[in-house]
């Protein structure tokens, strides 16, 4: 089905872009937002997706980060697709901003309510990627995928069990490991229920050590000064995992730095560089 435009504005000689279009995978109407460099006015070009964080939209991303300037220089395009299914019929938890409506994990829940909407695995592995290499000019086999907190561990999960699809990835201060924190633990439970060994399969460390991770050095960011940094994230998880797996991981901790958009807005041109180089952005 073709997205119905929400919003589209010139930005740096591109266009950024809001869509929106009925989901099979989430079973509602989903937002994300594009942004096509002036290359793509003439050719195909690589394309990075992100993914927010906890109570986070498409918006925060297009908004904050500051991203199009030199995605316009590199000719990347840039996708940020919503951080859950929302609207009515779709079940939350009012009371709780790390559960339910925008905190979706980037998982396939398989317990009610939640398994009916809650399928964001599929919908950013699956049905978003095809739906973006139908109806824009971008190359889906020049792919990259990057994010932050939440979304840093969805896009560090659906790079490792998805490196066809997904061949370059950062994050920005990740939960390296959800099944040893109590973000993550709250939401695996939640959404798969109490078997801790169906949560390894979205727990970026347990998959680098079932299978490793054969593509370019995977760029991690991460502040010194994030409060969460010692309860939620946990970056000394993923540095053993991949020194035990023979994994290149590039850990970058930026002294003074906290969780906020400010960290991202100061080091994104190093992730769209990263990326571009891996993509073969020209």
């Amino acid at each position: 089905m073709t997205p119905t435009t929400v919003s589209a504005s010139r930005c740096h000689g591109g266009v950024q872009s809001v869509f929106s279009h009925a989901s099979a995978a989430t079973g509602c109407v989903m937002r994300f937002g594009v942004f096509l460099p002036p290359r793509a006015e003439r050719e195909r070009v690589p394309v990075l997706y992100w993914l927010s964080g906890l109570t986070c939209t498409e918006e925060n991303f297009i908004v904050k980060a500051g991203a199009q300037r030199v995605a316009s220089e590199l000719g990347l395009a840039l996708v940020a697709p919503d951080t859950s299914p929302r609207g009515d019929g779709v079940p939350d938890e009012p009371d709780s901003y790390d559960f339910g409506v925008g905190a979706g994990f980037y998982v396939d829940a398989t317990r009610a309510p939640w398994r009916r909407n809650y399928r964001m695995y599929s919908y950013v592995s699956e049905e978003l990627p095809a739906l973006v290499a139908a109806t824009f000019p971008v190359d889906g086999a020049r792919a990259g995928i990057c994010g932050h907190s939440m979304g840093g561990h969805g896009a560090l999960v659906l790079a490792l069990r998805n490196p066809r699809r997904f061949a370059s990835v950062s994050a920005f201060a990740p939960i390296a490991s959800p099944s040893r924190c109590p973000w993550g633990e709250k939401a695996l439970a939640g959404y798969l229920g109490p078997d801790r060994e169906a949560w390894r399969a979205y727990d970026a460390t347990a998959l680098i050590e079932a299978h490793g991770w054969a593509g370019p050095p995977v760029l991690v960011d991460q502040g010194t000064s994030d409060p969460f940094l010692d309860t939620q994230l946990k970056p000394q998880l993923l540095r053993e995992a991949c020194a035990r797996a023979g994994v290149a991981l590039d850990l970058r901790l930026r002294e003074g730095y906290d969780h906020s958009y400010y960290f991202i807005a100061t080091f994104i041109e190093d992730h769209l560089r990263h990326h571009a180089r891996n993509l073969g952005a020209r």
